[in-house]
């Protein structure tokens, strides 16, 4: 195909690798570097020359039912769009992938690229020696994947009623993506000829066997399936709290209850040592003072009255009182023993349970059960310990996941 001498001009030192016809008098050539788009004279234009280089760091097609539109973003440096007929889209779409790819450093030199597909949310670039893809509406950014055939070791395909799935084997893990089934034959053919021509085999099955033998000969090299649960070992997972507790020593168990026995015993008798002196400074009479119900006043029930059963002006004893208790009328029974105070009275009434704790107020949680407490809150203290660092190991795993796969790898 001979090319016009604008556009021959506009090449320069540079060769066409791919040239296309977009109708009429129209040519696009594309070179390692840039896509040139050569325009003829028109009856409302000029002969022009336009110049689309391949450093753009995104590829957007949108296609109308007669033209399409490519655009090619530049970062700072803007846009640029190019208008081609729809029915060459696919045609002028696939040497300037190759363009841009090779301009971004993805092939090397040498390598030749052997098939594009495009469909809805994905891109396919078959080269000589890697598949390149791309997810999403937009044909090329630069968030894409590369799968190189040195480290395929297998090549499957899932079949379905509307989409297949590729499967491809590489350094000991797997990579999915789908693709429409009306192209899955064309899909195929093109990624497993050139995975086996890399590895000079003549087809799948014999890549297999060749993996296995080599696999043979190097016992240390791990498994696919191996290899697949070190890269992506989360742990045991989380425990709930109190399910299969540790196992707890017996002689820590013993020391912790010999402490906690002696420091009940300690708060038992201090507790007791303050409730008998508060009982002995409210029970033991006093002889002087106005106040006083043993004196002879006015208001003491124990003054010489006709219902006091003390003789006038001696002081009340304990005996005394008691005596004095037990002889006296129905009518002055509601009344409070001489030298005994509320608090007494409450707790004599209240019965023998009632006493018992209020002389030693720690016999309702016994030793025993404080030291099963303390087991309980023990062991769960480790088990939040050991879950928190599980915890922190797997958001080490998923990060480093999220890296890798941000990386293509």
């Amino acid at each position: 195909m001979s090319l016009p001498d604008a556009l021959t001009s506009a090449l320069g030192e540079e060769s066409a690798v791919a040239e296309v016809d977009l109708g009429g008098d129209d040519t696009l050539a594309v070179t390692p570097t840039r896509t040139l788009v050569y325009r003829a004279e028109g009856l409302l234009s000029d002969e022009a020359v336009e110049e689309y280089p391949h450093d753009a760091e995104r590829l957007t097609l949108s296609e109308g039912r007669r033209k399409a539109k490519l655009t090619m973003e530049y970062g700072l440096d803007g846009t640029e769009t190019l208008s081609l007929p729809s029915s060459r889209v696919d045609d002028a779409l696939f040497p300037i992938l190759a363009g841009v790819i090779n301009a971004a450093g993805i092939t090397d030199p040498g390598e030749s690229v052997l098939k594009t597909f495009r469909f809805s949310e994905i891109t396919l670039i078959i080269t000589s020696k890697q598949v390149v893809k791309h997810i999403g509406a937009p044909v090329w950014t630069e968030e894409f994947e590369t799968f190189e055939y040195e480290s395929i070791t297998d090549v499957t395909f899932e079949e379905g009623s509307v989409a297949t799935t590729v499967v491809l084997t590489h350094d000991g893990r797997q990579d999915r993506f789908k693709i429409p089934s009306d192209d899955a034959r064309a899909v195929r053919e093109a990624i497993v000829d050139a995975v086996c021509a890399f590895h000079e085999v003549d087809s799948i099955d014999a890549l297999r066997e060749q993996v296995a033998e080599a696999a043979d000969d190097d016992p240390d090299t791990p498994s696919d399936a191996e290899a697949s649960a070190d890269q992506l070992d989360f742990g045991e997972g989380i425990d709930p709290l109190g399910a299969n507790p540790p196992a707890v020593d017996a002689d820590a168990d013993s020391d912790t209850g010999s402490e906690s026995t002696a420091s009940e015993a300690v708060g038992d008798e201090a507790l007791a040592a303050s409730l008998g002196e508060g009982e002995s400074d409210q029970s033991t009479p006093t002889t002087g003072g106005d106040h006083s119900p043993a004196a002879g006043g006015d208001h003491s029930p124990a003054a010489g009255g006709d219902h006091s059963p003390a003789t006038g002006g001696e002081p009340a004893t304990a005996d005394g009182d008691a005596s004095s208790a037990g002889d006296s009328q129905p009518a002055t029974e509601s009344q409070s023993t001489p030298g005994t105070t509320d608090a007494d009275t409450d707790a004599d009434d209240a019965g023998p349970a009632t006493r018992e704790f209020t002389a030693s107020g720690s016999e309702a949680a016994g030793p025993a059960d404080q030291d099963e407490l303390a087991e309980t809150v023990a062991t769960l203290a480790e088990r939040i310990d050991r879950q928190e660092e599980q915890l922190a190991r797997q958001n080490e795993l998923i990060e480093t996941l999220i890296e890798e796969l941000r990386r293509g790898r």
